[in-house]
């Protein structure tokens, strides 16, 4: 692992050894889960989502809301600096990819027709992401 300006860098068999099949076929090779199959498209448990490779918090459960399109949908992130953006033109399609700003994973892609007040729909693979419930308090 290398460590630099707070970057994260691994080989391919690093985050194999450290990821479940399907977290490294999203997050490493930018894969997508099916809809409606992934473990978070409808949890309503509050708290904070993290990357599944490097645990950097993304989106907070306060963001987030049911978009209808089976996976989960935040309307922003914890803030501006957790999340990369970048054009992904697979698909014959431009679209606005969205990664881990820490370690790259690739956590899926924001679309602009979300809810207020953003307008922005974070529409993410659960298998990027890991929920931190928020302790009952």
């Amino acid at each position: 692992m290398t460590e630099g300006t707070d970057k994260i860098v691994k080989s391919a068999a690093d985050w194999r050894a450290q990821l479940t099949d399907i977290q490294f076929h999203v997050a490493r090779e930018h894969g997508t889960e099916r809809a409606f199959t992934g473990e978070y498209w409808d949890t309503k448990t509050p708290g904070t989502y993290r990357c599944v490779c490097c645990g950097q918090p993304l989106f907070s459960s306060d963001a987030k809301y049911d978009s209808g399109t089976g996976w989960p949908s935040f309307w922003a992130p914890v803030n501006d600096s957790a999340v990369a953006l970048r054009d992904d033109r697979s698909l014959f399609m431009l679209r606005t990819e969205v990664l881990c700003s820490k370690c790259d994973a690739h956590l899926g892609h924001v679309f602009p027709d979300g809810p207020a007040p953003t307008g922005h729909r974070f529409c993410m693979n659960s298998a990027a992401l890991n929920l931190e419930a928020k302790a009952d308090g």
